[in-house]
């Protein structure tokens, strides 16, 4: 069976409280973005798993694609062992949420592949279960979150005709360091309003609590977010605990478009970055 696990950015971040537990509560949107891994598995006599692409520097049993196998094994002893190949595109410490976003197409591939009959709210529980994102990632639409992440609401929102620019410069952020410069607070407004708001206003109220810590350690951060803003685009950001910054351009003009990208490879090539930019 083949899958395509995509990425997802975050519409502001808010950190409102840190729990008895040692996590923090959070207010966030998710949306999927079109930024692919490529899963696929057969079964086989034993279980394997071959990564490819980018470095995944973690021994198999520590891959989130293996423990959403193990977890399916473990309510379903029947499930025969596979031989699994992830080709690794979306990059690791970037905001996105590859890893969880291929944990959780693993428990949907398996749920489909054997016929499983699990119910989408039986995923959702699996999924949290190999981490905070992966919840997201059965719903896979756009979506409020609260709670550690994992309290979805799906959501109805309106990104037709949009451009989006992603830009992955050469070094990851690492979760535990991007929550050292957190204070936690509370907003003056609900990221749930400001996202219903005209794009255009989002700038001055749509605010993701990572970035300005970040910033202060990675000021190529900044440099980014502003050089897309140069470029023309309605509203940048840090994406997740970083390091991608995105932006989104109306595509009603599409040698203005282009122009903005043309700045954005001019300015940031130093930085190594990778620039991916696609319609939604």
């Amino acid at each position: 069976m083949l899958q395509f696990p995509n990425a997802k950015i975050n519409l502001g971040l808010s950190v409102l409280r840190k729990r008895p537990d040692g996590y923090h509560d959070l207010e966030t949107v998710f949306v999927p973005v079109a930024w692919h891994d490529a899963l696929e598995f057969v079964p086989s006599n034993e279980l394997r798993i071959h990564t490819h692409g980018l470095s995944v520097a973690i021994p198999p049993e520590s891959n989130l694609v293996w423990k959403a196998y193990q977890r399916i094994k473990q309510s379903f002893p029947d499930v025969p062992p596979l031989e699994i190949h992830l080709q690794k595109n979306i990059p690791h410490g970037a905001g996105l949420g590859g890893g969880s976003a291929d944990a959780a197409f693993m428990l949907r591939g398996l749920n489909n592949y054997f016929n499983l009959a699990l119910s989408e709210e039986q995923l959702l529980a699996m999924a949290l279960e190999l981490g905070s994102d992966c919840p997201f990632f059965i719903y896979n639409r756009p979506c409020l979150a609260y709670g550690r992440g994992e309290l979805l609401e799906p959501i109805s929102l309106a990104f037709n005709g949009l451009r989006i620019v992603l830009i992955k410069p050469s070094f990851p952020i690492s979760t535990a360091l991007a929550f050292q410069g957190i204070t936690p607070k509370q907003p003056v407004q609900s990221i749930s309003k400001i996202i219903a708001q005209p794009i255009s206003t989002w700038r001055n109220s749509l605010v993701n609590d990572f970035e300005a810590p970040l910033s202060v350690h990675y000021p190529d951060i900044a440099f980014i977010r502003n050089t897309l803003y140069d470029a023309g685009c309605q509203y940048a950001a840090l994406s997740g605990s970083g390091s991608t910054v995105f932006g989104i351009f109306y595509n009603n003009d599409e040698s203005r478009i282009q122009e903005g990208i043309a700045v954005c490879h001019k300015k940031i090539r130093d930085l190594q970055a990778h620039i991916t930019d696609f319609l939604h």
